[in-house]
């Protein structure tokens, strides 16, 4: 592989015919977990919805000719490759395509892009689908931190292994004492997520990375029989009247005197995303090369302390870039995501950024967080904005569980 990538902006926008490229990038909208407009959907049916929407916007590509779907998800029924896999075949992709799953936390959906653009550039495919689902409703309560586990691991000596299992709030408390990034920062940061992501909305730029999801939905809880069919088309996490007085008056979530709440970490959503990957000679041969809407032009991870796991990106992007050789002025849109503000804040400063070109149009703090999907949901929202703008370049890049970070390079076309 280390010879597949160009080194170089320069030759990372020329095209190749081995090139890895999207020719779409779709989401679902992301609701609110348990009272949002998709909380009585399930994860695959979600992924049945972004999976049907992709092969539907392409009459003339056969679904047989898709050889792959790799799928991310973190807490998902059946480990999420069975019901996964009978979505798949539900919304008419043959069963000669395979399929699988990966949970690399909340980096699952990048982890599975990677994988088939890995599959794609080494010639092991020709045509893919990578993705992710998650129904944080349905499973998170349950799955997301462990109640049995082996106890030598529970007890043991080595304090990076105990700290795999912190909760994840606790590191964001880490971040936010070792680093200095304080409760007005934070409040700050999150207020101009919401005012991004409202704006954003409000002028219809996320309309055409949403898939609209016909479902049910629950109006009343304590009369659970009363179903009523729904079409969600937007999301609903989004919170314009948000200002940083109001969030001010939070009090902390995780730990007492502590300066991550609500309001300035990510929510816990629904939702599911899929981008449909070739390689360019492949599209030339299918006709479908001037639907090519950007490539992928590498993916690099790195480890860190799990218990200060948020600082994942700062660690994983500028090794993406020595690994590229692109150099970070080159880049014209970061999408980084708002686990919490005090990581993404620490990563933007650790990293010289400028705020405008950081999640323009807003991130996880105000469109929420459906862990396995959310990968797919930044792609989808980077490749649209590169488009508006003209940037060529763009970076995607998370923070993960257990301490790591993971970021992608995407070129825009």
């Amino acid at each position: 592989m280390a010879g597949f990538i160009q080194k170089g902006v320069k030759n990372i926008l020329q095209k190749n015919p081995h090139d890895v490229v999207f020719l779409s990038a779709l989401r679902t909208p992301v609701t609110r977990a348990k009272k949002g407009g998709l909380a009585n959907a399930y994860d695959h049916e979600l992924l049945a919805a972004v999976l049907k929407a992709t092969i539907t916007r392409f009459p003339n590509l056969d679904p047989a000719k898709i050889d792959d779907i790799c799928v991310g998800t973190v807490l998902s029924e059946l480990g999420g490759s069975k019901a996964g896999r009978m979505a798949a075949n539900h919304v008419g992709i043959p069963t000669t395509t395979s399929f699988s799953t990966v949970n690399r936390a909340c980096a699952s959906g990048l982890s599975a892009i990677t994988s088939i653009a890995n599959s794609i550039a080494v010639g092991q495919i020709d045509v893919g689908i990578g993705g992710g689902m998650e129904s944080m409703t349905r499973n998170y309560g349950s799955r997301a931190i462990p109640t049995q586990l082996w106890s030598e691991l529970k007890n043991s000596p080595v304090k990076d292994a105990r700290d795999c299992i912190m909760a994840m709030g606790l590191t964001s408390e880490n971040v936010a004492e070792r680093y200095g990034v304080s409760r007005a920062d934070q409040d700050a940061f999150a207020a101009e997520s919401q005012r991004r992501a409202f704006k954003a909305q409000q002028s219809g730029l996320f309309d055409e990375e949403i898939v609209p999801v016909k479902t049910t939905r629950i109006p009343d809880p304590e009369v659970p029989e009363n179903v009523e069919d729904v079409t969600v088309t937007k999301d609903d996490g989004i919170r314009g009247n948000t200002t940083v007085e109001k969030l001010a008056a939070m009090k902390p979530a995780f730990k007492q005197n502590g300066t991550s709440t609500a309001g300035n970490s990510s929510q816990v959503s629904d939702g599911a995303s899929a981008a449909l990957m070739m390689r360019r000679s492949t599209a030339t041969t299918l006709g479908l090369a001037d639907q090519i809407i950007g490539k992928w032009a590498g993916t690099q991870v790195a480890g860190c302390a799990p218990d200060e796991m948020g600082i994942g990106p700062a660690i994983a992007i500028p090794k993406l870039l020595a690994y590229t050789g692109v150099q970070k002025e080159e880049v014209g849109v970061w999408e980084i995501n708002e686990a919490f503000a005090s990581q993404a804040l620490y990563c933007v400063r650790k990293l010289g950024l400028e705020g405008a070109n950081v999640n323009p149009n807003g991130g996880a703090i105000a469109l929420g967080h459906p862990l396995g999907a959310t990968s797919g949901r930044m792609l989808a929202g980077l490749l649209a904005e590169m488009g508006r703008g003209g940037e060529r370049v763009g970076v995607l890049s998370k923070c993960i569980g257990t301490g790591m970070g993971m970021a992608s390079l995407i070129v825009r076309e």
